[in-house]
């Protein structure tokens, strides 16, 4: 049985719960693969245990798990014993796979998973049967026990990317199959990870369960030279086996606040999604995002998307989780106008956000342009780094500790396996930003507004008759004393106390305001308070006006957009707002009075 939120009822909407979670990545810079990464992300993941929840059992944790490069010596043992044998390393792939407890629904939707894989020009290897200790489970947890497996896909013949781009489309033509074909019956199928270069063990565990549950997490062949861990506080969604985290490239401590408007972005957009990588296969995709996952799980299928369609990581990280870039911030010139270039293709996952994300090769954590969530990196002398949630995750001795520090807003903290070396966030966002010509296309094909408020008409008005009309509108005293009289004077937003005992627009039997029919759909609560020096470097109203182009692409055409960046942001919008909401009333009133 799978544990999902209860249904909406009533006021009650499961879309508005919101989580902060641990989070943490151990890697040998080197990229030299060793058991001890595991044992160190278990350190990791156990100190990070506060940051978790428990059930009303308090034995059932809203999820853990750590992700890790596939450990080719292990595995290749472990297929052995079922009577196969696997090609060499990075040929082949492994998918971890929760399925149904249900032997009959189970079977269907691996054979719909296999059928995916023969599809897009793989073979199946075997199957393995996860092991797996469920003694240490919780009671709610085991309730949601999903049966657990491996599946061994031969890749021979397709290039690195080229493999993981197959594998991404097998994955997602199945689980779309499963829906259409077995509905609620294979609701607790699920693809954790199906990859070539990495793995992930998850569940809904406590930190300490993870590693009781897994025993292959125990074995001494089971090495990699990377490992991100997550502890989750579930109150994003519900505890759940699916949303624990890590998901397949990122771990995330934080909330995205704006995730119901990425949401419809992402789901407008696919009617113009077309991609080289993908050609006519890209249908297979739709929909990119599941509306009853988590915001993290919703930012981990868009960032899966851009990479698969051939940006790189931290190009891709860089688009959903930009750094501030207003004309009071002081940045590169090249980097202001690669940011602002692909705001006019996408808009920014907003929130508090600390993330940890790897590709298999590439590991790094980066924050939101805020800073509104922890992250510290500590560099030991024998080449291993660790990025987390807080400082302290593993003791060292201070004489091997070389260098440590905090992530500040918006900076990027990136190593390269491969390379073996830590690459600093000015190299990687200078390499990325002049990757392609973004200053002169946007010098090219930006159009821009300005001064269309500079000098604002004055409305004539009637002494006789403007009380009468304004009680039509539904304007009040303490409306004209209180908000617009201080805006008028001041230039500044108007201040108020708590306590408005006002009944909602909706539920009042008195005339009220068009634009008090609606709300913000959150209040984000900020420690420490944002102050308005900081506000006006780090927060913008830049829009832009135009049609939305192929996110799959880059073209100079993409910022061909109307671009205002230059209004008095609060002030100026409202008045805009103010004046189109006492249109838009007028035509109301008109409409009901016929």
């Amino acid at each position: 049985m799978q544990i999902t939120s209860p249904k909406d009822c009533g006021l009650y909407e499961a879309r508005h719960e919101h989580d902060a979670c641990g989070i943490g990545a151990v890697v040998n810079i080197s990229g030299k693969r060793d058991h001890s990464i595991i044992e160190y992300g278990k350190e990791v993941l156990m100190n990070l245990h506060h940051r978790g929840a428990t059930g009303a059992d308090e034995i059932t944790g809203d999820g853990a798990g750590i992700l890790f490069q596939i450990p080719h010596e292990f595995f290749g043992a472990e297929c052995k014993k079922l009577g196969f044998s696997l090609p060499s390393a990075s040929t082949y792939a492994v998918g971890m796979v929760f399925g149904p407890k249900d032997g009959r629904i189970r079977e269907r939707s691996e054979k719909i998973l296999e059928n995916a894989i023969g599809h897009y020009g793989m073979k199946l290897l075997g199957w393995r049967d996860v092991p797996v200790s469920s003694d240490c489970l919780g009671q709610i947890a085991l309730e949601a026990e999903p049966a657990i497996k491996q599946i061994f896909v031969d890749g021979a013949g397709f290039e690195p990317e080229q493999l993981e781009r197959q594998l991404y489309l097998a994955r997602k033509q199945a689980e779309r199959l499963v829906r259409e074909k077995l509905g609620d019956e294979a609701q607790d199928f699920y693809v954790t990870s199906l990859s070539s270069r990495t793995i992930c063990y998850k569940g809904m565990f406590m930190a300490w369960q993870l590693f009781a549950y897994y025993p292959d997490l125990a074995d001494k062949c089971l090495k990699s030279a990377l490992a991100i861990v997550h502890q989750r506080y579930s109150t994003n969604t519900f505890p759940n086996w699916q949303l624990a985290q890590p998901f397949r490239c990122i771990a995330h401590n934080g909330e995205i606040n704006t995730l119901s408007g990425n949401r419809n972005w992402m789901s407008a957009r696919q009617t113009k999604m077309t991609s080289e990588a993908f050609a006519d296969n890209i249908s297979d995709l739709f929909p990119i995002l599941d509306s009853e996952a988590s915001d993290s799980a919703c930012f981990d299928s868009t960032l899966e998307l851009l990479v698969r369609s051939g940006r790189s990581m931290p190009h891709s990280m860089m688009m959903m989780i930009p750094e501030a870039f207003g004309p009071k911030y002081h940045i590169s010139t090249d980097k202001r106008a690669f940011y602002e270039y692909h705001a006019s293709i996408m808009e920014p996952w907003d929130g508090p956000a600390a993330m940890v994300f790897t590709d298999g090769r590439l590991i790094g954590g980066t924050l939101d342009r805020n800073g509104l969530r922890p992250s510290r990196y500590l560099i030991t002398t024998d080449g291993l780094a660790i990025i987390a949630s807080e400082a302290g995750v593993v003791e060292f001795p201070v004489e091997k500790i070389r260098k440590k520090g905090r992530l500040r807003p918006g900076y990027m903290f990136l190593i390269d396996t491969a390379e073996g070396r830590i690459i600093s966030d000015n190299e990687t966002k200078s390499k990325i930003a002049r990757q392609k010509p973004y200053r002169r296309w946007l010098d090219e094909n930006r159009i821009e507004l300005r001064g269309l408020f500079d000098a604002p008409k004055l409305v004539k008005s009637d002494p006789q008759t403007i009380a009468r009309r304004m009680r039509m509108f539904g304007y009040t005293r303490e409306e004209i004393k209180m908000i617009l009289t201080p805006m008028a004077v001041n230039g500044q937003e108007p201040i108020g106390s708590m306590g408005n005992d006002a009944p909602l627009a909706v539920l009042s039997d008195q005339p009220k305001l068009l634009f008090n029919y609606f709300k913000q759909l959150f209040a984000q609560v900020t420690n420490p308070a944002i102050d308005p020096l900081r506000e006006g470097l780090v927060m913008s109203l830049m829009t832009f006006t135009g049609k939305k182009p192929n996110i799959l692409a880059e073209t100079p055409q993409h910022c061909r957009h109307k671009a205002d960046r230059h209004l008095n942001a609060r002030i100026t919008t409202f008045k805009v707002i103010y004046q189109l909401c006492k249109v838009f009333y007028r035509i109301y009133i008109m409409v009901w009075r016929r």
